[in-house]
């Protein structure tokens, strides 16, 4: 099987503090992969080095087998776990200018998710709620056709009655074959959907399997994870 991202003896740093500590794994194209961890245990840094924004103090990271940079960014949809959009702008505006900027965004699935989640077009960006905001974002990046989609926190900041639709937009807009990290602390809601974990504390790889095996002689992903980390 061919690998969508392999991560080699990756450490990172902020100053003196270890941020991951020569973390290595492999992910196969298309599953669906949890990024699970306390707080403080490095997803959100292990996402930003995946996407080219942080500096790599040790190691190596590959995406397709090509090295992080331009070509890579065509090929990762990413959605931070803060908004990044254009508070002046419209919705609609939004949407044009992705199309306009990246030439594997749908238009038209755009519209459509949109419409879905019930975001109003014509409003901009700063008159939404925070909820409508994150839904504006996900719609954006699920409407790209891309082998990579890396999700920071997807449903965090959305009410629970809408969280089993969100998961449901991801899981059903994914472009066929590709890869879906999840990085999020709610995993009672998203373990059906994984076939596999990423587990990291305090920037260590504490574990990379497929779900069954993690879980063995638990009930749950989330039951297994509360026990690990209680003291956390």
């Amino acid at each position: 099987m061919k690998m969508i991202l392999e991560i080699n003896n990756l450490t990172i740093k902020y100053g003196d503090k270890v941020a991951l500590n020569n973390v290595s794994f492999n992910l196969e194209k298309g599953k669906i992969i949890g990024l699970l961890g306390p707080n403080g245990s490095g997803k959100t840094t292990l996402i930003k080095a995946v996407n080219g924004l942080l500096s790599l103090n040790i190691g190596k990271i590959r995406i397709n087998g090509l090295n992080i940079g331009v070509e890579t960014k065509a090929i990762v949809s990413y959605l931070p776990e803060r908004t990044y959009l254009d508070l002046e702008v419209k919705v609609s505006e939004m949407i044009k200018f992705f199309s306009d900027f990246y030439l594997d965004f749908k238009k038209e699935k755009a519209l459509e998710l949109i419409n879905n989640l019930e975001v109003p077009l014509n409003k901009k960006i700063k008159e939404l709620s925070k909820g409508m905001r994150e839904k504006v974002q996900l719609a954006l990046v699920m409407s790209r056709e891309a082998d990579l989609y890396i999700l920071d926190e997807p449903i965090a900041g959305v009410d629970p009655a809408s969280r089993e639709y969100i998961l449901a937009t991801i899981f059903n807009n994914r472009k066929i074959g590709s890869t879906v990290i999840i990085s999020t602390h709610l995993i009672y809601e998203v373990e059906n959907l994984l076939d596999e974990a990423v587990i990291l504390k305090e920037g260590n790889l504490v574990a990379h399997n497929k779900i069954p095996e993690i879980i063995k002689g638990f009930n749950s992903l989330d039951e297994w994870f509360r026990k690990e980390f209680r003291h956390v």
